[in-house]
């Protein structure tokens, strides 16, 4: 049967890239679009951007393992004798003896029974939440999870509650009035959250989770590496490495690779292959990056002064900022500096003045964060020079002061 349409060529035009324009339109005039910027270059806390050296105060590059050339050499090594990808899904024959070596290594590193790796964190979230809460179940949110957090509950078809930011005392009071109306309940938290630089309280969420017989899921993406005697995270900050459910992290922070990981029992590893669905459909990571990723964490493990360093930047500029008077958030040593603008258009013609001056700042916006609360985020590396911090604590000084 033809088509109604094949006696007539000249059809109208697409409505598509009109509409697109007059919202692209809209995004700019409330400083919400965005766009790509070649980055290249990566040297001792500097890049290459638009042909300029400038200052890197924007990446999650904490430890300053992404350029560094043993990782790079470990990669080349499997690269020359294995090649470029896995090249099938890990349950057909994408499965390398190197992969589950990292994920040996990252197990013990976590303090737990066995890991299990993704190609990223954002497909780590949105496999697993929805492979363990279904309908029948209730997810407790925070309310300053990350997207693909936020993402994972809404994908997993359980009544999701949102609870304050690390209001711990709100969550209890939810749990007590209806985790009996419920099957399974998830507590979902980051450990180190990404754009305010605070932690979740783990060592009294445990208790609480117990008690009410809830799941914790601990999102450590941007504790790994930094936060903990040996740099295992945020679980190990507060002493509860053997007790969360499930943890989750990324290599392409800290670490300086690509890639992410789920961690716990041998139960859920062996739960999450059957059925967590961005694992199962998708195809293994490139062995070399697993090589990588090993010999970043061999770094991570033996220089503890890469934490150390991070964590000293990271208090001397924060005092400084707050001695000039301007709105810094987060631990006193936190590598991650939330600097509070408020408006979106604000906020990026500084990460804008900012740039002419030598310094890549990121500028977060909505839906990143909350409408009104626009901010610079200001990311700390050990291979900062201390004269770099100080030349950007100046800096900002005097630009927000003109802005």
């Amino acid at each position: 049967m033809s088509s109604p349409f094949s006696d007539h060529p000249l059809l109208p035009p697409s409505t598509m890239n009109a509409a697109l324009d007059d919202a692209l339109r809209a995004l700019e005039a409330q400083g919400l679009k965005r766009a790509l910027r070649q980055v290249q270059q990566r040297r001792a806390g500097t890049v290459l951007l638009g042909g300029d050296r400038v200052a890197d105060f924007a990446s999650n590059d904490y430890l300053g393992l992404a350029s560094d050339p043993r990782v790079a050499r470990a990669a080349h090594a499997v690269l020359q004798a294995e090649g470029t990808g896995a090249a099938a899904a890990r349950l057909i024959s994408g499965n390398h003896p190197i992969h589950e070596a990292l994920e040996h290594t990252l197990a013990r590193l976590k303090g737990c029974d066995y890991t299990l790796l993704f190609p990223s964190g954002y497909m780590v979230n949105v496999g697993a939440i929805p492979a363990l809460a279904d309908r029948g179940d209730v997810i407790y949110s925070d309310a300053l999870n990350h997207a693909s957090l936020i993402d994972g509950c809404r994908l997993s078809r359980a009544t999701v509650r949102v609870f304050p930011h690390n209001d711990l005392d709100a969550l209890e009071r939810m749990l007590a009035a209806e985790r009996s109306q419920f099957r399974r309940a998830l507590i979902v938290v980051e450990g180190v959250f990404s754009m305010d630089g605070d932690y979740c309280p783990l060592d009294r969420l445990v208790p609480i989770a117990r008690h009410h017989e809830a799941w914790t899921y601990v999102d450590d993406a941007h504790g790994t590496g930094v936060l903990g005697a040996t740099g295992a995270g945020s679980l190990e900050h507060f002493g509860v490495s053997r007790d969360v459910d499930v943890v989750v992290g990324t290599l392409g922070k800290a670490l300086g690779t690509a890639g992410a990981y789920v961690g716990g029992s041998q139960e859920l590893v062996e739960f999450l292959v059957s059925r967590a669905r961005s694992f199962i459909f998708t195809t293994g990571s490139p062995p070399a990056m697993a090589a990588a990723t090993l010999e970043a964490l061999r770094i991570a493990e033996v220089e503890g002064w890469r934490r150390d360093a991070v964590r000293d930047r990271a208090r001397r500029l924060r005092r400084r900022l707050l001695a000039a008077g301007l709105q810094v958030t987060g631990p006193e040593d936190g590598h991650i500096i939330p600097l509070l603008i408020g408006d979106a258009v604000r906020t990026m013609a500084t990460v804008a003045d900012l740039r002419r001056r030598g310094f890549l700042v990121g500028g977060v916006r909505p839906p990143t964060v909350p409408a009104g609360t626009s901010r610079l985020r200001i990311s700390m590396s050990a291979v900062h020079p201390v004269e770099l911090v100080d030349a950007l604590g100046a800096t900002l000084i005097d630009v927000l002061r003109r802005v």
